[in-house]
């Protein structure tokens, strides 16, 4: 697991994994029955496909900003694309573009195949180091 993934308390809840391929994470989600969030489907819970999403996110900004003690979001934007089934769930991040302050971050979700989403995300993150 990521290091900043290993220390945050609810990645460890969800079970999240990744796996590194250069400067590519990807970031998996194990089924398990506390993740659904409507049982008549049954279908993943949203927050919980959103909350993978942020910290897939964060894990690759942390990997290419690795001074960075946690990246700070600005703002994040998830769009459900399609009911997530019980299976695990995997993600990648990418950033689309990095300044000195300020990075853009897409993320997608999918479960068995990766073309199709069930979930993306937008985000920016703060990268510039606050003098507090």
């Amino acid at each position: 697991m990521s290091d900043v993934l290993a220390d945050l308390p609810y990645a460890r809840f969800l079970g999240l994994t990744t796996e590194q391929d250069g400067d590519a994470l990807t970031v998996t989600m194990p089924f398990a029955d506390k993740l659904i969030g409507n049982p008549m489907l049954p279908a993943l819970h949203g927050g919980s496909t959103a909350a993978m999403l942020e910290l897939t996110a964060v894990a690759q900004v942390a990997l290419l900003y690795p001074r960075l003690k946690l990246p700070r979001p600005i703002n994040v934007t998830v769009a459900y694309l399609r009911s997530g089934r019980p299976v695990d769930v995997h993600a990648r991040a990418r950033i689309s573009k990095a300044g000195r302050r300020v990075a853009h971050v897409q993320a997608e979700a999918w479960q068995e195949d990766e073309a199709q989403p069930i979930a993306t995300l937008s985000a920016h993150f703060l990268v510039a180091q606050l003098d507090l």
